[in-house]
């Protein structure tokens, strides 16, 4: 069931920062800051041959990583992303073993353009899953 890891998210208070070490440190290719409001989040994408990273900066005071950030100064990571063929099928599975999907249960429209979902982390040795629909 589980596919490729798409990303793995880290919240950071500067995206531009964060964006600079890992473009002119680590020689790396990233991508234009692009608002989520939907999400409450501004987010950039680091490209790696195999995979991504994901920075997230809160987008206003509600937004999620903001709590994250309160809770956690200096950032970090904030969850991981794995590939499904088929979300609604990986959300059925998983509901049926035991998992929690958090929110309403119902996939919404992630970074990608694509249905996502996230676990519990307390289901998941204490790291929140992503799931994005390939």
């Amino acid at each position: 069931m589980i596919g490729r890891l798409n990303h793995v998210a880290i919240a950071v208070r500067d995206i531009e920062k964060a964006s600079a070490l890992y473009r002119d440190t680590l020689g790396a290719r990233v991508t234009p800051p692009v608002d989520q409001p939907a999400h409450g989040v501004t987010v950039v994408f680091v490209e790696l041959p195999n995979t991504k990273i994901e920075f997230l900066q809160p987008l206003g005071a509600d937004s999620p990583i903001a709590k994250f950030l309160d809770k956690n100064p200096d950032g970090g990571i904030h969850h991981v992303c794995y590939e499904v063929d088929d979300i609604l099928a990986a959300r059925d599975h998983l509901k049926a073993q035991g998992a929690r999907v958090l929110g309403d249960g119902n996939p919404k429209i992630g970074a990608h353009d694509k249905p996502v979902l996230f676990l519990h982390p307390k289901d998941f040795n204490g790291t929140l899953v992503e799931l994005e629909q390939a």
